[in-house]
C-alpha cells in the first residue's frame, strides 16, 4: 500500500526551501528518509537548514537559485538531474504574493508573481517530469492555495497564479498517472510562515492559522496516496466546497469589502 515510506532513499527537490512550508516539507521528507536537494535564493538559510538536517542523518545538497530569473530552472536541473542525480520527488513550493490595490501596486511585484508562481512552476516541471516518466515513477507536489478556488480582490494576481498552479497540477496528474507518476495540488489557507509579512498581507491573516508542519505532513501524506487535491484543514475544505455553489460576483463583493486596504 502506498505511503510516505515510499520516499525513503529517494532524492527530493524542494524549491523555496528557505522558509515556511518549504522548510517544513524538507524536514518532513527527511523524517521519511528522503535525500534532499534544497533550493532558494537565500544561501545562509539553506546552509542552516542543510546543517540541521545533516546533523539528523539526512543527505542534503543545496542549489542557490532565484526563480524570478528565467534561467534558474535550467540551473537547478543542470546541478541535479543533469549531473546524474535521479530526482524522484519534486516539490514545487516557491511562491510570491503581494497585497494591495492592483492599480497602484509595483508592476515588478505583479510580474514577479507570474514568473515565480506560474512560469517557474511549469519550467521546473517540464525539465524534471520527462525523466520521471522514463523511469515510470515519481511524485510531484505543487503548492497552490485556498485562494485558488475563487478570485480574491487585493491579492488578485496571487489568487490567479494559484488557480493556475492547481489546474496545472490536475491536468498533468491525469497525463502522467499511467506512467506511475503522482501529482498533488496542496491548497493551504492561512499558514504560519513569513508570507503575510513579505506580501504585506496582514489584513488577510486568519485568526485560525495552521502550522507549516501540519500543512507539510498532510500534503505529503496526500502525495504518497496519489490524492490529486488536498485542502489541509476542515474550514478550508468547507470554503472550497461552498464557493462552488455561490455566484462569483457575490463572493468577490464581500471579499472586496472585507479586505480593502484601510
Amino acid at each position: 500500500m502506498a505511503s510516505t515510506q515510499d520516499f525513503n532513499g529517494k532524492w527530493a527537490l524542494v524549491t523555496g526551501a528557505s522558509a515556511g512550508i518549504g522548510t517544513a516539507l524538507a524536514r518532513e521528507l527527511a523524517g521519511h528518509g528522503a535525500k534532499l536537494i534544497l533550493t532558494a535564493r537565500r544561501k545562509e538559510r539553506l546552509d542552516a537548514l542543510a546543517a540541521e538536517l545533516t546533523a539528523k542523518g539526512a543527505e542534503v545538497r543545496i542549489v542557490v537559485a532565484d526563480l524570478n530569473d528565467t534561467a534558474a530552472p535550467q540551473l537547478i536541473y543542470d546541478a541535479t538531474e543533469g549531473a546524474g542525480i535521479a530526482v524522484d520527488i519534486l516539490i514545487n513550493n516557491a511562491g510570491l504574493g503581494q497585497y494591495g490595490a492592483f492599480v497602484s501596486s509595483p508592476i515588478d511585484q505583479e510580474m514577479g508573481q507570474i514568473r515565480v508562481n506560474c512560469e517557474a512552476v511549469a519550467r521546473v516541471a517540464r525539465l524534471f517530469v520527462p525523466r520521471m516518466v522514463e523511469r515510470k515513477r515519481g511524485w510531484i507536489l505543487v503548492v497552490s492555495s485556498l485562494a485558488s478556488f475563487q478570485p480574491v480582490p487585493y491579492i488578485s494576481t496571487y489568487a490567479a497564479t494559484k488557480a493556475f498552479d492547481r489546474m496545472f497540477a490536475l491536468g498533468v496528474a491525469a497525463e502522467v498517472a499511467r506512467f506511475g507518476v503522482k501529482v498533488t495540488a496542496l491548497c493551504p489557507g492561512s499558514t504560519e510562515s513569513e508570507f503575510f509579512e513579505v506580501a504585506r498581507a496582514g489584513a488577510l491573516r486568519s485568526h485560525n492559522v495552521q502550522s507549516a508542519e501540519e500543512v507539510a505532513q498532510r500534503g505529503l501524506d496526500a502525495l504518497a496516496r496519489g490524492q490529486r487535491t488536498i485542502v489541509p484543514y476542515f474550514g478550508g475544505k468547507f470554503i472550497a466546497f461552498l464557493v462552488r455553489f455561490l455566484p462569483v460576483g457575490l463572493i468577490t463583493h464581500f471579499v472586496e469589502k472585507g479586505s480593502r486596504p484601510k
